[in-house]
Order: C-alpha cells, then structure tokens, then sequence
C-alpha cells in the first residue's frame, strides 16, 4: 500500500461524508448542497479532528467548474449567448456596478478603506457558476429564454471578473495594497497598456476559439466516434473540457472556466453533442460535490459570533440587493415578471469568482482575513438559502398578481410584441401554423413552410428573435407558449397545427392542453431528445413526438432501403 494517500484520503472523506449528509438533510426538506457544505465545514481546519488536505480539494473543485461550465457550453450555443445580447450585456453591468457600490458603501461604514471597500465589493457582484447551473438544471428551464438570459447574464460577469483578476495587480499600489508578488507580475508600468494587452489577449481566445476551435473539435470529435469505442469517446470529452480550459488559462490568461465553457460551444456544433453532455454528466455532478465540500473548508463559522451584524449586513446584499436590481433591468426591457423573477433569483448568491478574487486581494494586501470570511460567510448562506428562493417564486408570483394591480400590468402589460401587429394577413389567423421557438430547428421548420408557402406565426419568449422576425414580416408574438394569453395572441383557436420546435419541454403538456381547450381539433408535433419522455407522452397521446436519435435512424434506414430497391421504409416508434 502507498505511504502517501493524500488524494485518496481527501476524495473519500469528501464524496462520503457529503453524501451520508446530503442525504440526511434532503430528509429534512432541505436541498442536498447545504449537506455538501456542511460536510466541508466539518473536515475543515477551523473544527477538531480530520482535516483533508485543503489544496487538494481546490483544485478538485477547479476540475467540477471545468466540467459544469463544458457542460453548458454543450448546451449554449454562440447563437444564443448573441441572442440575449441585448439584456445580457448592460444589465450584466449595472448590476456589477451597483453590486459594488452596495459593498463598498457597506466597507466604508465599517472604516475599511476605499481599496478595501472596492474590491469587497466586486466579490459581492459575481454569481456563482455552479449554483446557478444546478438550480436551472432542477427546474429544467436551462434551455428557455429565462435560463438563457441568466446564463448569458453570467457569462457576461464572468468575462468582467476575468479583466478585474488580470488587471488587478497592476492596480494594487493605487488601491493602497502593495505591489503584485510572483505570478502576478504587472505586464507594463503603463496602466493603460495594460489594460489594451489583457482585452487584447481576450480576443484572441475568443477569436481562436470561434475560427480554430469551431472547425477542429467537431471534427475531432467525430473522428473518435468513428472508432466506436464508448470509453475512448468518453475520454475524449473529459480531455477536451479539461485540456482546453487549462491550455487557454496558460496561453490566453483566462478563466479555466471561461475555456471550458467555449470549449463545450465549440463541441454543440457536433451531431455528437447530446451524447458528450450524457457522458459527462456523472463526473460532472462529482467533481461539483467536490467544490461545495471545498468552499465549506474554507469558512471560519467564528465570523457568524464576532461580526454578526456584518454578516446579515453582506447576505441582505447579496440576496436582496442584486436581486431587486437584476429584477427592475429585465422588466425595464419588457420582458414578464416571471422572467425578472428568475433571473434576479438566479444571480442572488456568489461562488467561485469571489472566492479567486478574496484570495488574490489577500496577497495584494488589499483585504484581510475578515474580509475573506465575511465573503465565505454570505456565499454559504446565499448558497444555502437560493434554492428557497427558487421555491418561494410561485407562490409568490401567484400572491402578487392576485393583490396587486401592478403586478398584474407586468404579466401583461401593454407590450407590442405580445400582441400580432393589426396589418397581419387573414391568411395568417387561420388554418396557420403555430410554431413554438425560432431556434436551430424552428428555422429549418420555416423555411421548408417558406417554401411551400404555408403560413406560420411564431411563438418565441425572446424579443430578439421577435423584433427580428417582425422587421422580416414574419408574424411572430413575444412570450410562453405555456401561457394561454401567448397561444391566443398567436391565434390558436383558428389554427390548423402546433408544433413545438422548442428544446425547453418543461411547459409542453400545459401548452398542449391550452391548446386543445382552445382548439379540440388541433394536431400537434413536439420534440425530445429523450426516449423515456418520448414514451410517457405517445402513452398520453400528447400528439405527434419526433425524437432525433430515432428520427436520424429512421432517416438513414429509409435511404438505404429506397436504394436497395426496397420500397417502404421503417414504421417509426411513436
């Protein structure tokens, strides 16, 4: 037996003792992170016994933020983070910068200085990767318009924490901190210079990754494939997440993360992508253990006896400050309270960034320890406490619109886009198409409907895609399909089919019923990617259901037969 076992040790006290207390709390109704962070505190240095090795488990955790950030990218295309652009980017940025400003005011009242106060600040600004994508990922609305702008919203705060990181030591002195130590020299004297060469370096990661990246993955990826060996397959997803992050963080200096994330965008152009995304889910879900068990170790609990007031005072920021500002920017675009809601949910805790960015301002000498475990103090509460924030939505949203006069203008207020323009053609309003989403496949869909000049109206919840469609002169309405105002708007009633083009089947049975309510004879079509959904819904008839691995099966079988000078082709499953 090896002397050294230190890496064994540290994934065995870790995986076991988060999962004997994930369980334990999921008992209590309490979501199982809480059990995970739990589980670091106790075999963290700041309690008696075991202590597992503390670099170790970082850089564990580092490898869980790799794989879940590939694993969206899997899921996001450049299409999509480009879609939300619109509300992504600027209110990515007022909320950093009203976040701050809340921190820093806080720092100030509490006699820190300014360079203290910024910076406190800044880690309270970023959300956490990790939380986010789980907590999208439970509710399955990672795929809709509201997880989009929440995750292209993140995105955006990523790509500034990645500048802020960078530019940071050549800042340090200014701040009142002391010069940037080994490995975090300053590239130039000159500030500005500085700055130039680290956006500079950004785009080229960006621009490589989208020129290079796009073309040779893919490939790659089929080209493993095509040997037809599960594990080489499987291996080469993990490679290519984990070695692409690490190779863009040495040659481009940014977030492992960040390449991760890119990576897996570059990998979604492959026919391969759904596969890759199952094969590297399990490892994924362990290694993301792994980073909640990392952040309880580093949580001294004796900051919630001495600076109580200070701790409430960072949670309240962090969970009402961010929120109430991310949730006034989405609905001064217009989008429902529904969509405000859940994206100012979704940014109401901070993770991994603040975790990089306290450390990093601690060898600059720009915060001290309290200020570090006031940081790991909100981020275990946020952490703990965002999933009942998910949970109180509804009810919320319910109890709102039903006292509320003003909650219910934001349902359904006077929006343009929400309602079919008055010049639209009869043609248009009855015997139509509905089509639900004007994705990769809703376009596809239009344009054969183009073709054979069959009219359509469009269903989408982004008001990009609608404003678009609109200057095109294309019907379209902006919102949920799921909700009954949007089906109406689209004319459901007259309509000759429905067909669900959309990836996000989280809503599709409410849809459906909506839509035979108001039109029992409407023949629907809906998509899935997955084969125990596919048969629980041909079982309730919910209509006609495409499901793509079979759907591309039965396509190929067919041309091989029609070649073979075999008529007939193969009766589909469902």
């Amino acid at each position: 037996m090896p002397h050294n076992i230190t890496l064994i040790t540290t994934i065995a006290a870790g995986l076991g003792l988060a999962m004997i207390l994930g369980f334990l709390v999921t008992r209590l109704r309490m979501p199982p992170l809480v059990g995970y962070l739990i589980a670091g505190i106790i075999i963290g240095p700041y309690t008696p016994g075991f202590v597992a090795d503390m670099e170790l488990t970082a850089q564990l955790a580092e490898i869980g933020v790799m794989l879940l950030m590939f694993g969206v990218g899997l899921h996001f295309s450049i299409d999509d983070l480009l879609a939300v652009k619109r509300i992504a980017i600027p209110g990515a940025i007022v909320q950093i910068a009203v976040a701050t400003a809340l921190g820093a005011g806080a720092g100030l009242w509490w006699g820190w200085s300014a360079g203290e106060s910024i910076v406190f600040g800044l880690a309270l600004s970023v959300a956490s990767t990790v939380v986010l994508l789980k907590a999208l990922e439970a509710r399955g609305v990672i795929d809709s318009i509201n997880g989009k702008i929440a995750v292209g919203w993140l995105v955006v705060e990523d790509l500034v924490m990645v500048l802020v990181l960078v530019l940071l030591p050549a800042f340090a002195v200014l701040l009142g901190g002391h010069s940037a130590g080994a490995g975090h020299e300053p590239i130039s004297d000159n500030i500005a210079l500085t700055i130039a060469f680290t956006i500079g370096k950004v785009i080229a990661f960006i621009v490589f990754m989208l020129v290079v990246g796009k073309r040779l993955l893919p490939k790659f990826l089929w080209w493993v494939a095509g040997t037809g060996s599960r594990e080489l397959f499987s291996l080469c997803v993990i490679a290519t997440a984990v070695g692409v992050a690490y190779g863009s963080a040495a040659l481009f200096d940014v977030s492992f993360a960040l390449g991760a994330f890119f990576a897996g965008m570059m990998l979604r152009e492959s026919e391969f992508s759904h596969r890759a995304a199952d094969e590297s889910l399990p490892l994924r879900d362990a290694f993301a253990v792994l980073f909640f068990v990392s952040v309880g170790m580093l949580f001294d609990f004796h900051i919630l006896v001495n600076e109580p007031l200070k701790v409430l005072t960072v949670v309240a920021i962090i969970m009402f400050g961010k929120t109430i500002v991310a949730v006034a920017l989405v609905l001064m675009f217009r989008y429902p309270l529904n969509t405000a809601l859940t994206v100012g949910a979704s940014l109401a805790q901070i993770g991994e960034f603040s975790f990089i960015l306290a450390g990093l301002c601690m060898s600059l000498g720009l915060m001290d320890s309290t200020g570090q475990n006031l940081i790991l103090a909100g981020a275990l509460a946020s952490i703990a406490l965002n999933s009942l924030m998910f949970a109180g939505l509804e009810p919320l949203q319910r109890w709102a619109k039903k006292h509320s006069e003003f909650a219910r203008k934001l349902e359904t207020s006077a929006d343009p886009l929400a309602v079919l323009p008055m010049s639209t053609a009869d043609t248009f309003l009855a015997g139509q198409v509905v089509l639900v989403g004007y994705g990769r496949v809703g376009k596809r869909i239009a344009k054969i409907l183009d073709s054979k000049n069959i009219p359509y109206v469009v269903a989408d919840a982004n008001r990009e895609i609608v404003e678009q469609l609109r200057a095109k002169n294309i019907p379209a309405v902006c919102g949920d399909a799921a909700d009954p105002n949007v089906l109406i708007q689209a004319h459901i009633a007259q309509a000759g089919m429905l067909v669900a083009a959309t990836a996000n089947t989280f809503h599709v049975r409410k849809m459906i019923e909506t839509a035979r309510l108001l039109n029992p004879k409407i023949e629907t079509v809906i998509r899935t990617h997955n084969e125990d959904e596919a048969e629980l819904w041909a079982h309730e008839n919910i209509g006609k259901i495409f499901l793509s691995e079979q759907q591309l099966a039965s396509g190929m079988a067919e041309h091989v037969l029609l070649r073979m000078g075999k008529l007939g082709s193969p009766q589909p499953a469902h």
